[in-house]
């Protein structure tokens, strides 16, 4: 664990990985962080949606470094991936390809591994019981002993004897145990005000406090950094849709609705509840289906108006991503699962503005789509 393992960054590079072995078109491929540095995708991504500057700039080389090598090293030792060092160079290699994609997917599947991961090096270690009596009793004194307790242990037994660094360590690893526990955790060294939550684990969070206007600050001032966070954040949005689609086109070879349009090759990812009118639910996989470039451009969206959708259409994508949900939650292990029924209700309700209960069977949802469709009309 170190600075730049968070559940973004950790997602982020888990997906680059997945990319670079799959632009090299070889799984078993060997490579090394400057691989990663080097490849397109990595610069794209870091540039637009982490707001930092282009890879070749040499002032960025060490900050670059670290959040490539940083996730990459955990991986190895959460025996995710291989490395083998030869010189002073990582090379790795990937040991369990399921699991780097389940993590590539979402932030929330990165989330839910490095949870497990530090459950299981904090048992390892034998300091598991330290935490759990702060879960139990989560007050600032628990807070001060677990934090001496787990510094002294980490100059005990590990190279590092600077103390900046095992406080870094700590304020990670405690915050993804305390956010997975729903109880307080650490803020700038300190026991926190408030209970952590997975926001607060991400890299890349928006910080809500300092959304107002500084009272220094100009008018202009505010309303370009404003502008600046717009941005970055449709960026972010822009690399999970399209990250969404590549995945979609990997798990995919033909078109996932069954007709007489479903001819030639399935080329097109069709947004089931648009993008423009639904944007969080726009990077969910369940939303997404692959489609035929007829069924697309001329059912989905009559007459290629992509501003458009046909409703009856729509009813049909849905019952064809309901049926591709259900094949895949019955016919593959939990944790190579890309789809997630609550995700497909969540992005159901969010679409047809309905309040469906996760504990609804897919027959049962199969039967509410076509009535409440039926209905519309």
């Amino acid at each position: 664990m170190d600075q730049k393992i968070t559940p973004d960054i950790v997602c982020m590079m888990a997906d680059c990985v997945i990319n670079y072995l799959d632009f090299r078109k070889d799984k078993t491929l060997e490579f090394t962080g400057k691989d990663i540095w080097d490849f397109d995708y990595f610069n794209n991504i870091i540039k637009t949606a982490f707001s930092k500057p282009d890879v070749k700039e040499e002032s960025a080389k060490h900050e670059y470094d670290k959040i490539i090598q940083q996730p990459l090293k955990m991986l190895s030792y959460a025996k995710v991936l291989k490395c083998e060092k030869w010189g002073n160079t990582n090379n790795f290699k990937v040991n369990n390809y399921e699991i780097l994609e389940y993590i590539s997917l979402k932030e929330l599947n990165s989330y839910k591994f490095l949870a497990i991961y530090l459950k299981k090096v904090l048992t390892d270690s034998a300091l598991i019981s330290y935490f759990e009596k702060f879960k139990n009793e989560n007050t600032p004194n628990e807070f001060a002993i677990l934090k001496e307790v787990f510094e002294n242990f980490i100059k005990k037994y590990t190279k590092i004897k600077k103390d900046y660094e095992p406080k870094r360590i700590f304020t990670k690893v405690l915050n993804t145990f305390a956010a997975n526990n729903n109880i307080h955790g650490t803020e700038k060294g300190r026991y926190s005000d408030k209970k952590i939550v997975f926001s607060d684990l991400l890299y890349n969070k928006v910080n809500w406090r300092d959304i107002g206007k500084d009272k220094q600050q100009t008018r202009q001032m505010h309303e370009l950094e404003q502008s600046e966070k717009m941005l970055q954040r449709e960026a972010i949005n822009k690399y999970y849709i399209e990250k969404s689609i590549r995945i979609i086109k990997r798990m995919h070879k033909k078109s996932e609705l069954c007709d007489k349009y479903a001819v030639g090759d399935a080329t097109q990812v069709h947004h089931i509840f648009m993008k423009s009118e639904f944007p969080s639910i726009a990077s969910y996989l369940e939303n997404l289906i692959l489609l035929t470039p007829t069924q697309h451009l001329s059912k989905a969206h009559p007459k290629n108006n992509t501003t458009k959708v046909d409703t009856d259409y729509q009813l049909l994508c849905l019952l064809a991503k309901s049926n591709t949900i259900r094949l895949h939650l019955y016919s593959t292990k939990s944790e190579q699962r890309k789809y997630s029924k609550d995700d497909f209700v969540f992005v159901i309700n969010t679409g047809l503005n309905v309040s469906i209960d996760n504990s609804i069977s897919f027959d049962d949802l199969t039967n509410f789509l076509i009535e409440k469709y039926r209905c519309a009309d």
